[in-house]
């Protein structure tokens, strides 16, 4: 395993194969950098709010819960309009390009160290084989709001080859892939949540 520098991501984006690296729209040369590249704030937001219900629970609007889908609410900005992200709130939202990774590449997608001096934390993993625009968990762990500016940097994509192939729709079924719009967290899906729930209930 080793991280890609400028040099191998240039000869990966230029390179006419469907299982190269795809990145659009780069808006700028100098997005890639040495050893990552910058990406851009996309125009969806879903925020977490507040509500009567006490949890956000595995079974969806239960007995004092509620779902992850009604935990945010949705919002939109144009390129160049700001975006408020208060303390202690969640945000989701996703980058402004949509990014193709081969399948034997993975990425580590993180907050730029000036965003994350403000107190923005974020920390993603790209499986091989990932479609998608990037979903961008953002938290405010400052004690000020933070204005955001849409299409502006706030994230860096390091990537890493490997010596074999992994299919990100090889073994596992896969809960997010090709989502061009932030998304709820799916994980009510999780597979072992069943059967954990057959254990606690056998007598």
């Amino acid at each position: 395993m080793e991280i890609l520098d400028k040099a191998d991501i240039d000869v990966l984006l230029k390179a006419d194969d469907p299982n190269s690296l795809f990145i659009e729209p780069l808006l700028e040369n100098n997005q890639v950098g040495a050893v990552s590249v910058d990406l851009r704030l996309g125009y969806d937001f879903l925020v977490s709010i507040l509500s009567r219900k006490a949890f956000i629970g595995v079974d969806g609007d239960g007995d004092g819960s509620r779902g992850a889908e009604r935990h945010f609410q949705g919002t939109r900005r144009d390129l160049g309009e700001r975006f408020i992200l208060y303390p202690n709130q969640i945000a989701l939202a996703n980058t402004l390009e949509y990014v193709c990774l081969p399948s034997n590449v993975f990425g580590d997608v993180i907050v730029r160290s000036s965003y994350a001096r403000l107190g923005i934390q974020l920390n993603t993993m790209l499986q091989p084989g990932y479609r998608g625009c990037i979903s961008l968990e953002l938290a405010n762990h400052s004690n000020t709001p933070l204005e955001l500016v849409v299409g502006s940097r706030l994230v860096q994509l390091r990537l890493y080859s490997m010596a074999k192939e992994l299919g990100y729709l090889n073994g596992d079924a896969r809960k997010y892939y090709g989502d061009v719009r932030p998304t709820v967290s799916r994980f009510d899906r999780d597979p072992d949540l069943a059967a954990l729930s057959k254990i606690a209930t056998k007598p």
